[in-house]
């Protein structure tokens, strides 16, 4: 996956569970959570759904890696990259 499609994957994963969520705006440098008002379970709803889709396992030390848009996409692209 390119890191497009990473962007892209993450953006619909959080349009699924906040369906109000604005993008417009959205500075990819800084934490989604506060931006898009993600609560916790939000935030673990996006792992899940990660999980889920893609068989991976992300272990809760590194959930600081996917605090922001670009974060995440620079932590799941090696991930990724088969996918």
């Amino acid at each position: 996956m390119t890191s497009e499609d990473i962007r892209e994957v993450i953006i619909a994963i959080i349009k699924d569970i906040d369906e109000e969520a604005d993008f417009e705006g959205l500075d990819a440098d800084k934490p989604l959570r506060d931006q898009l008002e993600l609560d916790s379970m939000d935030f673990l709803d996006i792992v899940m759904e990660l999980r889920k889709r893609y068989k991976l396992q992300i272990p809760e030390q590194d959930y600081p890696q996917l605090a922001t848009l670009n974060s995440c996409v620079a932590y799941l692209q090696p991930l990724l990259q088969d996918a």
